[in-house]
Parts: structure tokens; C-alpha cells; sequence
């Protein structure tokens, strides 16, 4: 039995039969913890980390909302090219545009109606641009007959 428990000097003093590896003696304050240019380091580290996140979700955002408007504008020249189509008479050729308020925003379509071979059928190109933008936002193309 004796052979199994030594009898060490504890922490304290005392004598016992509890391994002295169950209570570490302090190290000395330079060896445990952090340096400053190991936190530094690790803060430069974070601070890189939430940059690069910050910019992701600001292109993501940006293409949200580039989304949107390509969605609303594509809704807005489906919708003059079936008003257009259910017009009675065919569309005379020619460019026509007009202004519409569609989904919280102002937008000026463009309407080109050119002939086709067949006479009874009309070829229609539709642009719709955000606001005042001079590019399009969306174009759609259609015949109506």
C-alpha cells in the first residue's frame, strides 16, 4: 500500500497522501497570460475579420436592391406590354412613352411598335428606366396581332 500513496509535501506544508500534482505551485507573473503584442495582434486580427464583413454585407445590400429594381421594372414593361396587346385596334409603329408610379417608384417607360412581314402582327420593344436613369432598368419584347 505504501508503494501506491507516497507521502509528498503538499501545497501548505502538511504532509499527506495527495500527489503533489493535484495542486500546481503559481509560476512566476512572466510566464502566464497574454503579452500586449499578442492581443494586439489578435485585435488586428478581429478588426480585419468584421472589415471584410461589413463589406460583404454592403455589396450584398447593393444587390438587393439592384434586384428589386430589375424585378419592379421588369413587372412595369410587362404590364405596358400587355396593355398594349389588349388594345382593340393594333399599335400604331412608332416610339411612345409615358410615366408610371409602380411599387413606391417613379418610371418612364419607352414603347417602339415596328411592323412585321405580316401585316396584322406588330413587333413591340418596351424599356423602362428608374426615375430619370438613362440606362435601362429592364426591356421587354412581345408581338401583338
Amino acid at each position: 500500500m505504501n508503494a501506491l500513496f507516497t507521502r509528498r509535501r503538499t501545497l501548505h506544508g502538511c504532509v499527506g497522501s495527495i500527489p503533489h500534482s493535484r495542486f500546481p505551485i503559481p509560476h512566476s507573473p512572466l510566464s502566464s497570460g497574454f503579452t500586449l503584442i499578442e492581443v494586439l495582434i489578435a485585435l488586428v486580427v478581429i478588426a480585419l475579420a468584421l472589415l471584410a464583413l461589413t463589406r460583404t454585407a454592403g455589396i450584398e445590400v447593393r444587390a438587393h436592391d439592384a434586384l428589386r429594381e430589375r424585378t419592379l421594372a421588369g413587372w412595369v414593361a410587362a404590364n405596358v406590354l400587355a396593355e398594349t396587346r389588349l388594345a382593340r385596334a393594333l399599335p400604331p409603329t412608332g416610339r411612345s412613352d409615358g410615366r408610371v408610379e409602380f411599387g413606391g417608384r417613379r418610371w418612364h417607360w419607352a414603347r417602339d411598335v415596328q411592323p412585321t412581314p405580316n401585316p396584322q402582327i406588330r413587333r413591340i420593344d418596351v424599356q423602362v428606366f428608374a426615375g430619370e436613369a438613362t440606362a435601362a432598368s429592364a426591356t421587354v419584347s412581345g408581338f401583338a396581332g
